[in-house]
């Protein structure tokens, strides 16, 4: 029956009552942001229909420069719905360069909200699935306005992440560190309701996603993988393989979480200053925790990613996460390559040739 069905204020607070380690004020920090995600996904829903965005108080100064308006309404439903219900200390959002003060007529609370308010933002005027990313961090003691350095905290130390998936229908998915957990928008009744529990990566994969255009700035390990899959039921891997590319990080997210596979950023050779393309505060460590808690797997491709201590609070890195077997395919193939096991390997689809030649 519709009325028994578990919302996600319900799934919270009967998570509060298995568990001492998750208290009232978690539980009321994951309403407020699950508050945040309606509100956004209200907005997304309008598309072109959505005003342009408000000239508030909000300090927005965003990472890239094409930053789209429904980044910055996005950006400040979130600041504004999070701010001032006692749980946070401080917010860091891939729109701001610099931390996010609480204000001071605000009570200050134990924890820290890092997002990125619009993933896949380049995407809204294509009308492809978009999202918001967030995680949740232990403030250290005695701090009572974070700096940048009280961010920088190893994946390992989230106490809950996810993301809201604002496509053909809305949805929230969500891990407290015991399993991944999927609520569907009804908007009949204003509640994101449990429509996935514990959800679980496939482990037999036979897609992967990758920005084909940049093979060029390739290392040999992906480019190797790469062939491998295109190779398809005649190569090594003795079975075809589909490549799909969305360019949403939710997007492809949350395909792996239903149907398995794999999605790579990798490490290419473009920018030595930018290993990767992925912030790792607010999109490579709560993606990493979400998978990994559905039993996948998440490496830079040389180590998990979920341990590297963060440097900056906008750091980017390499991205390679999925289906474990695929994951660990492609580790081995970084740790032979590193050992100078794999100096031989050459690709003729990469090298002489493009992966879209003419015949």
């Amino acid at each position: 029956m519709p009325h028994r069905r578990t919302t996600l204020s319900k799934f919270i607070i009967e998570d509060q009552r298995r568990t001492t380690q998750h208290g009232a004020e978690l539980a009321s920090l994951l309403n407020d942001v699950q508050t945040a995600c309606k509100f956004i996904a209200a907005a997304v829903s309008r598309g072109a229909l959505e005003q342009p965005a408000p000239t508030g108080q909000t300090p927005l100064q965003p990472q890239d420069a094409d930053a789209k308006a429904l980044d910055v309404v996005a950006n400040d439903i979130m600041l504004a719905t999070c701010e001032w219900g006692g749980q946070l200390r401080g917010m860091v959002s891939e729109g701001l360069d610099a931390p996010y003060h609480i204000p001071a007529r605000y009570p200050r609370g134990r924890y820290l909200l890092v997002f990125d308010p619009l993933d896949g933002a380049s995407n809204i005027d294509v009308n492809v699935p978009v999202g918001t990313i967030f995680s949740i961090l232990n403030a250290p003691a005695g701090v009572t306005d974070p700096g940048p350095e009280d961010f920088l905290q190893p994946g390992v130390q989230q106490v809950a992440a996810g993301y809201a998936l604002y496509g053909p229908v809305s949805m929230l998915v969500l891990t407290l560190g015991a399993g991944v957990h999927g609520f569907t928008l009804d908007r009949h009744i204003g509640a994101y309701t449990l429509t996935h529990p514990d959800m679980s990566v496939p482990q037999m994969a036979s897609e992967f996603a990758i920005n084909a255009s940049n093979e060029r700035f390739w290392e040999p390990p992906v480019r190797r993988y790469v062939e491998e899959c295109i190779a398809g039921h005649s190569g090594p891997r003795g079975k075809d393989f589909n490549m799909r590319w969305f360019a949403s990080l939710v997007a492809e997210v949350h395909r792996i979480l239903l149907r398995g596979g794999l999605l790579m950023y990798p490490r290419d050779t473009r920018d030595d200053g930018k290993p990767g393309r992925l912030r790792l505060l607010y999109e490579a460590n709560p993606m990493s925790m979400i998978i990994e808690q559905a039993g996948g797997l998440a490496s830079t491709g040389r180590e998990r990613l979920l341990t590297l201590a963060p440097t900056d609070i906008h750091q980017r890195v390499p991205v390679i996460l999925g289906s474990r077997e695929e994951v660990e395919r492609l580790v081995r193939y970084h740790h032979a390559y590193d050992g100078d096991e794999d100096y031989a390997f050459e690709s003729p689809l990469f090298s002489t040739r493009s992966l879209f030649r003419a015949s």
